[in-house]
């Protein structure tokens, strides 16, 4: 069981992370979506304002609440993510808040003595992160049937969809324990393979978004989604620490390319498929596995 403080503090953390993550996927989703489907446009932009004002609202109670780690690794938001939203809205025509992004850069770590007593506020932050995650999930669900069955056509892979569906459940799964005053229990392998394998994802998403006269930046992706495709398949619990290991030095990797990536979208050098806000949202994931992978080092 977490304590009230670490409830407090692993709560609003986890919100700010994954808020921003859940906005984002309905914003792709918006923005990839046909005229043709315009209820399902309007579903996704609903969803993705109503994360917006839930996010606006953890962002004002977060200040002083969560760690200097959270902060300083970047899994927030990073130096580019203003920059990003603001280029991926000019291009799309899709207003996106830019004042959370703001509000959220400002933040400090730790300072309140007591945070037992932001227990109430956090708990009713969760719910309706929780009741915001529950819709979410059915409406990626309902969309997948959909492009599966070839009733609505949208610029995304279908795996991709998959792989939002995965990422709001890991949430979901997160929300769901911490109501129950604990994290979920998982094994480092368990925690080593799902991570791995979204960030293989990552790799062949990249690969198959950049333009095919971009051959050393798919070179480096396609190797990338083999190498974390090799660590998801090799982790038992006498192997964790080498595949844990191995595991950071490949995100470390994969953290640095991202970061190239997302500076030579920004700067128009890369010719690709890949809204700006993508490679800052794909960054923002590793930061955040790598701090993860910091904490089962320990």
């Amino acid at each position: 069981m977490l304590s009230r403080e670490e409830f407090v503090r692993v709560s609003f953390e986890a919100n700010l992370f994954f808020q921003r993550i859940m906005k984002e996927h309905l914003f792709f989703i918006e923005i990839n979506l046909q005229p043709v489907a315009p209820a399902y446009i309007m579903e996704a932009k609903v969803l993705r304002h109503n994360f917006e004002r839930l996010m606006s609202e953890t962002v004002y109670y977060a200040n002083g609440v969560i760690s200097e780690e959270a902060i300083k690794s970047n899994e927030l938001v990073t130096p580019y993510t203003l920059r990003a939203e603001e280029l991926s809205s000019n291009l799309t025509g899709a207003a996106i808040d830019t004042d959370i992004t703001r509000a959220e850069a400002r933040l400090s770590g730790s300072q309140k003595r007591n945070l037992s007593e932001w227990f109430g506020i956090a708990s009713r932050i969760n719910n309706k992160s929780l009741i915001l995650a529950e819709e979410t999930l059915q409406y990626k669900k309902r969309l997948e049937d959909h492009v599966n069955n070839c009733r609505i056509f949208l610029t995304l892979y279908p795996k991709m969809i998959h792989h939002l569906i995965h990422e709001v459940e890991y949430y979901h799964e997160i929300l769901s324990s911490l109501q129950k005053g604990s994290l979920p229990e998982k094994t480092i392998c368990d925690e080593l393979n799902l991570w791995n394998h979204l960030m293989e994802e990552h790799a062949q998403f990249i690969d198959g978004m950049l333009d095919p006269n971009e051959t050393s930046l798919k070179e480096t992706a396609e190797a990338l989604a083999k190498r974390f495709e090799k660590l998801a398949r090799e982790c038992t619990k006498s192997a964790e620490n080498q595949v844990r290991q191995e595991s950071t030095r490949a995100t470390e990797e994969f953290r640095n390319y991202k970061t190239a990536a997302t500076t030579g979208l920004l700067k128009c050098e890369i010719k690709s498929i890949i809204p700006p806000l993508l490679a800052d949202h794909v960054l923002r994931e590793a930061n955040y596995y790598l701090r993860l992978l910091g904490k089962l080092n320990k």
